[in-house]
């Protein structure tokens, strides 16, 4: 597995964030693709929806399983990665350089309910 990026937030759900202004970029952890297995399919919000957080606003499937994904924070989906959808198996290769969709943020103090690294560390290893 690889290092944990320090500048982003992690929730216990795996998903990662990384806040750029008020955007919120939302991708999945090493640990989620290694447990997920290869990707095959990535089913993404669309654009202009209104995502709570917490809420299920995505899902990834793979050979072995489907999973849901969160956001992370309260706000509308503003852009999505469209090319993942036909090429999923970026997030296998690259899943801290692979975002899978932005929320524009209502309020970015949820962002710091969420879990540096060092806590998503100690999470995955229990």
């Amino acid at each position: 597995m690889s290092e944990l990026p320090e500048n982003l937030k992690y929730a216990k759900s795996h998903e990662w964030s990384k806040v750029e202004d008020n955007i919120v970029r939302v991708g999945i952890t090493d640990f989620a693709q290694e447990e997920l297995g290869d990707l095959v399919y990535i089913d993404l919000p669309e654009i202009g929806k209104q995502v709570n957080a917490g809420e299920q606003c995505a899902v990834v499937e793979s050979v072995k399983t489907a999973s849901d994904l969160y956001s992370p924070v309260t706000g509308v989906v503003v852009a999505i990665n469209e090319a993942i959808v036909d090429a999923p198996e970026q997030v296998n290769d690259e899943p801290y350089d692979t975002w899978l969709f932005c929320i524009k943020a209502d309020n970015l103090a949820e962002v710091d309910s969420l879990m540096h690294a060092s806590a998503y560390q100690a999470m995955i290893e229990e």
